[in-house]
């Protein structure tokens, strides 16, 4: 029986076991003779059992393996500084995740310096219940790869290495050049090194097996859990599989592959049909106890699955999968999603699913008669599961040009942010200007300005000063002010055709590192003619910047973005402007050293 709460009336009957341990139902009784109610996806937490890399002790324990770092930063014009990428895995250790893959070491040395900085901090911070991220490496099937993850990612508490390997006819012919024999002698001696190196967690992927034969899978993989794998990842990776036929596929490699008993089976599902979210359901209702996912659903061409999608899901659709459950503490995913967003540049769509900027709003005049009488006849769940606050539920303080440090740091605490006292100290300067000029600082703007103040890569130029002339009568002119590494400080003056395009141009005067413009967009995170303006634009390098995508080996032209924010437009693109050449700046000298 589930947990009854009535209004109005006495009345007790039979509800479906299925959601007695995750939902709650409310039933009202006005008076007319039928009753109503709503099914809420709210419900409290179960506990995390114990990580065990083959074995799960709770058949309804499901794992979330976030890639944000590695597949989401695949996404053109979303590369991430080391910093970025540290303080991302930060907020994936608050927000639960089990697995977080913090990169491909081999790809370069700044992806190998990040991977390794993440498994020494994050991968050790232990928390009082005992839980800890696993911090995992991808690797291909060589030996160079596998020691290379290896390397690291042995500093964390729980290290994995993921390897992978081709599997369907069309990549062993025409990528590897390889017969089914071969490819399996490799993935079996491949997971072997894994193992030989120390490493008891080792997850392994046929690579395309949405499209492989399945007899063929079934001998690689069960040949691959005799070499010591922990985990069996099932790519959809074109993302070319239908819901129904993905669910069959995880359902036969469980029923057909020996040995499959002894390792946890998982899902990784690309969105080239929109369909990575449904695929990954199918998946974990038949048996996958590992869910791979992106924040936002960032990654390599259409994207992956999006974690707070196939989270909240499980979450509200518990009596259609069994009651299977995740660790994952939803309260942290609106803020996690904002963090990725401004840190990869990848802008969320307005009716993007929990996360966008109209998923919570109502505008036809029958949804709002709605929503006045009952949020529930409109919201299958409240924003405040998911971190998001309304405004009208925002009590108590109220930020303006009066308050003071202490409310500062409490609402920045309020909404997630732990920063440490320099950094508030820094932000409550700029905290203090933006009051001066408009009578209430919102939350939209206060996390603008930790984007733009707190999150930016290690600057290498900074804005001093700007001055711009504009209008109908001439050629815009502008005159900008950067302060170097060194602080010296550099002058320079241009004109073009308007206030931004001479301010950029007098930025390449100084900086001298010739760069195409790609991108730029302008957004307003409030209302009003006092809102704050936030700027991203991403850029290329004109004579440098070449990189391989170590998956296809395709060489290809590394972009850069940067986000400025600020209540003057034309100051807001030029910090957005320096962003981007601090991150391709910064990314150059990482790449030489």
């Amino acid at each position: 029986m589930a947990t009854v709460l009535l209004r109005n009336a006495p009345f007790t009957a039979p509800i479906h076991s299925s959601l007695t341990s995750t939902s709650h139902i409310f039933l009202h009784f006005p008076h007319t003779s039928f009753p109503k109610f709503t099914i809420s996806c709210s419900s409290s937490r179960r506990n995390r059992p114990e990580y065990i890399p083959n074995h799960i002790p709770d058949p309804s324990y499901v794992r979330i393996f976030d890639t944000t770092l590695r597949d989401g930063e695949q996404s053109p014009g979303a590369s991430m500084t080391a910093k970025e990428k540290l303080d991302i895995a930060r907020q994936l250790t608050k927000l639960g995740v089990d697995i977080i893959e913090a990169g491909f070491p081999a790809a370069s040395p700044a992806d190998f310096d990040a991977v390794a900085m993440i498994a020494k901090e994050v991968g050790n911070a232990v928390n009082e219940d005992g839980y800890v991220p696993v911090i995992c490496g991808l690797s291909r099937c060589s030996e160079k790869d596998i020691q290379r993850a290896w390397d690291a990612v042995k500093y964390a508490k729980r290290p994995r290495i993921h390897t992978f390997i081709a599997t369907s006819s069309i990549h062993m012919e025409y990528k590897l050049r390889k017969t089914k024999e071969q490819v399996i002698e490799i993935a079996r001696n491949m997971v072997k090194f894994a193992r030989s190196l120390g490493c008891e967690d080792v997850e392994f992927s046929p690579e395309d097996a949405g499209r492989s034969e399945r007899e063929f899978l079934y001998q690689i993989l069960g040949e691959v859990i005799k070499a010591g794998a922990t985990t069996l990842n099932i790519p959809d990776t074109v993302g070319i599989n239908m819901p129904s036929e993905f669910g069959k596929l995880i359902a036969d490699i469980k029923a057909n592959t020996p040995g499959i008993e002894n390792v946890i089976i998982s899902t990784h599902c690309q969105n080239d049909l929109g369909l990575s979210t449904a695929n990954t359901l199918e998946g974990a209702r038949a048996g996958a106890r590992q869910l791979e996912v992106t924040v936002n659903g960032i990654g390599e061409r259409a994207g992956n699955a999006s974690l707070e999608e196939v989270v909240m899901a499980l979450k509200c659709g518990s009596h259609v999968f069994g009651n299977i459950y995740t660790g994952i503490n939803s309260k942290h995913i609106y803020l996690t999603s904002r963090m990725v967003e401004e840190y990869s540049g990848l802008q969320l769509q307005p009716h993007k699913a929990l996360v966008g900027l109209n998923a919570f709003a109502h505008e036809s005049g029958i949804h709002q008669d709605g929503m006045l009488k009952h949020k529930g006849t409109y919201e299958i769940i409240s924003p405040e599961d998911i971190g998001l606050e309304r405004p009208e539920d925002q009590a108590g303080i109220v930020l303006g040009k009066l308050s003071g440090r202490h409310a500062l740091r409490k609402r920045l605490e309020e909404l997630g942010y732990e920063l440490k006292e320099d950094d508030v100290e820094g932000l409550f300067q700029r905290f203090k200007a933006v009051a001066e000029k408009k009578k209430r600082v919102t939350d939209a703007d206060l996390r603008a300005l930790v984007s733009d103040e707190i999150s930016q890569a290690e600057s290498i130029w900074k804005l001093g000063d700007l001055q711009v002339a504009c209008g109908t009568l001439g050629l815009s002119t502008a005159t900008v002010k950067l302060i170097g590494i060194d602080n010296r400080e550099h002058l320079a003056c241009s004109v073009g055709t308007g206030p931004v395009d001479s301010a950029y141009k007098a930025i390449d005067l100084i900086v001298k590192e010739p760069v195409e413009l790609l991108e730029y967009s302008m957004n307003a995170v409030t209302e009003g003619i006092d809102a704050i303006a936030t700027t991203r634009v991403v850029i290329r390098g004109v004579h440098s910047h070449v990189s391989t995508n170590v998956l296809t080996g395709e060489a290809y032209h590394r972009t850069f973005s940067g986000i400025g924010s600020g209540m003057d437009v034309v100051v807001s693109s030029v910090k957005a402007y320096i962003a981007a050449l601090n991150k391709m700046l910064g990314f150059k000298e990482t790449s030489s050293s």
